[in-house]
């Protein structure tokens, strides 16, 4: 159990850890590297498990814990499990490759103390399998019905990411959808969490203290934090990555089917931009089950070139940090936002 930090929320006592901050499980980001050093600054590091085999994932895992400052540190692990035919998207597909149940046994093993289902909600017996091993799940979710289904289903734990996040996003704005879905979440009593209403955590532009702060205000436990941490020493992006969200200005990300068939967040380059100016013709694509990116690669077109994913938040970064700064700094603004707070509730107007 780490030592109480500054902010004691339930999602720091259920977890044990110090500070409610939850690094976002990022595809090909959120590698050992950086998921050791968000645990050892005090949060929760998740490793970003998006389409890695078995042996891949028991790699990044086992860099994290030797980078662990403290045996036993809290750490989780992330999957995209989207529901793949019937009602579901055309496009949807398997990104454990078949390899789900492994990846599992896999995640019970390592120790993990949270499983998060980034995408689609987890079939009722992978989630008590979690639970059978004392392992909390948690579900990414865009819109309130999403929170109602994922409850239903059993997960422990919501984070709700409002449309201004990278990557994987909905449509609905942080400050409308974080409350609407803790009003949800309050109507339900997970059992391994004894007694506890269902815990969210906010999501989606989030960066700084202020974020921290106004999210908690809103009825979130904790934040997941992930463009922030693009722009971190110790993410296993790219350098070109980082220095591209530094350097990019608020109105240059947007929302796209064209490179998974489901609304995805990124920065906007020439490939992306070109498929704007022609309309539906994505929606169309994918109304077929046909990914955009996969079938211009299947027609040979040249210039194609994979965007950068990051979150509208992205315009307020303005440099390259070490995880531990990055923690540290949000801690103390958040403080100092909520004994703001404080003086707004106890101080008489000088107006």
């Amino acid at each position: 159990m780490a030592p109480s930090g500054p902010i004691t929320t339930p999602l720091t006592t259920l977890l044990g850890i110090q500070h409610p901050i939850m690094l976002a499980g990022m595809a090909h980001t959120a590698g050992g590297e950086l998921a050791a050093a968000v645990s050892n600054a005090g949060g929760l590091g998740v490793v970003g498990g998006f389409q890695y085999t078995p042996e891949q994932l028991r790699e990044i895992i086992s860099e994290m814990k030797a980078r662990f400052k403290q045996p036993n540190l809290p750490f989780g692990v992330d999957l995209a499990l989207p529901q793949v035919g019937g009602s579901a998207r055309k496009t949807n597909h398997d990104y454990t490759h078949g390899k789900l149940n492994e990846l599992v046994d896999l995640i019970i093993e390592s120790g993990a103390c949270l499983f998060v289902s980034a995408v689609g909600v987890p079939e009722k017996e992978v989630i008590d399998k979690f639970h059978k091993h004392g392992i909390l799940v948690m579900n990414m979710v865009g819109h309130p019905k999403h929170a109602v289904k994922a409850l239903e289903r059993g997960v422990d734990m919501l984070c709700a990411q409002g449309t201004e996040g990278g990557g994987h996003t909905g449509d609905v704005a942080n400050s409308v959808l974080i409350p609407a879905v803790v009003d949800v979440a309050r109507r339900y009593k997970p059992a391994m969490l004894k007694g506890q209403t269902a815990p969210v955590l906010a999501a989606g532009g989030i960066h700084n203290g202020r974020g921290l702060a106004s999210s908690l205000m809103q009825g979130a436990v904790g934040v997941w934090v992930g463009t922030r941490f693009v722009a971190c020493t110790e993410a296993a992006s790219a350098q070109e990555h980082k220095e591209a969200v530094v350097a990019c200005d608020f109105s240059e990300t947007d929302r796209t089917l064209v490179l998974t068939g489901r609304p995805l967040r990124a920065r906007l380059n020439p490939y992306l931009k070109s498929w704007q100016v022609r309309g539906n013709a994505a929606q169309e694509l994918c109304d077929k089950g046909i990914v955009p990116i996969e079938h211009d690669f299947e027609n040979d077109r040249e210039d194609i070139e994979f965007p950068h994913l990051m979150g509208q938040v992205a315009g307020a970064i303005t440099k390259i940090q070490p995880a531990k700064e990055i923690v540290d700094e949000m801690v103390a603004e958040a403080v100092d936002q909520l004994k703001l707070a404080n003086v707004y509730l106890s101080s008489k107007s000088k107006l």
